[in-house]
């Protein structure tokens, strides 16, 4: 299911024995366009500290009470590596991460969460996630890979700070980013919601992420390779409507474009 950040925004995350915190941002993958870290304020349990939680200890969100269950304990996360979320996360302080919590790598595989489409099939014990390999076969894979990887820039981008960049289109601007539709099971950006209305009033559009040609950060200008005049006719986006499989698939057909569905299906099939 789609569901809008905005609606996620002050979800109380519920660990496995109390309440985190509050939802405040979401930090992005603006490579892949997944959800990589929920951004929480602990209030004064924990000082006022605000924690990132992995959608890899997510349960699904319990939308009638506002809440996200997670797998791990508030002791864990007050034992959590420290991270300065007014600035950009770095690479290393992923590691420190992972490693606290015992979750492999998202980077490492052919999937958006390392070789497959679920964050959740990453947390320590699913499915004997790589309990017939010995610890000493393990260690080396992970040392293998945080040598292969210590200098990725890991693309983390806040939610909340893009919210407000302008649209252009290939013949001009058209609105800017007012939310984002995430799925809640894998944790995809699949559209930005775009609010047209200084050109077309109350009316707002969808753009998927794949349509997207360059985003220049300085000026918080975001380019796609879609016509004004396209996005004009395109089937509106009202956030009061259920969403549906047909809406979505009506808004790749009016493009012309292949879904994003393609590729899951395949990705699913090689897993």
């Amino acid at each position: 299911m789609l569901r809008s950040v905005k609606d996620l925004n002050n979800f109380v995350l519920r660990a496995t024995d109390g309440d985190i915190g509050h939802v405040k941002d979401f930090y992005f993958d603006d490579d892949a366009w997944v959800v990589r870290y929920l951004v929480v304020d602990a209030g004064s349990w924990l000082e006022s500290r605000k924690v990132l939680i992995s959608p890899i200890s997510l349960h699904p969100p319990e939308w009638s009470k506002h809440s996200i269950p997670v797998s791990i304990s508030k002791s864990q996360i007050k034992s959590s590596p420290s991270i300065n979320t007014d600035e950009p996360v770095s690479r290393e302080s992923e590691e420190q991460f992972m490693g606290h919590y015992g979750y492999p790598y998202y980077w490492n595989g052919r999937g958006i969460w390392a070789e497959g489409l679920y964050p959740y099939t990453l947390f320590p014990g699913y499915a004997g996630y790589m309990g017939d390999r010995q610890e000493k076969e393990r260690e080396s894979l992970l040392r293998y890979e945080r040598a292969r990887h210590r200098n990725d820039d890991p693309h983390l981008r806040s939610c909340k700070a893009v919210t407000g960049y302008h649209i252009e289109a290939t013949d001009g601007e058209i609105g800017h980013v007012a939310d984002y539709l995430v799925d809640d099971e894998t944790w995809a950006v699949r559209y930005l919601i775009v609010d047209t209305s200084n050109w077309w009033l109350g009316h707002k559009v969808l753009v998927a992420p794949t349509w997207i040609t360059a985003i220049q950060w300085t000026t918080e200008m975001i380019s796609v390779n879609l016509s004004r005049d396209s996005i004009r006719r395109a089937p509106i986006y009202d956030p009061n409507t259920e969403w549906d499989a047909e809406f979505d698939r009506s808004l790749y057909y009016h493009y012309g474009r292949s879904g994003h569905w393609d590729h899951d299906e395949a990705l699913q099939e090689a897993t």
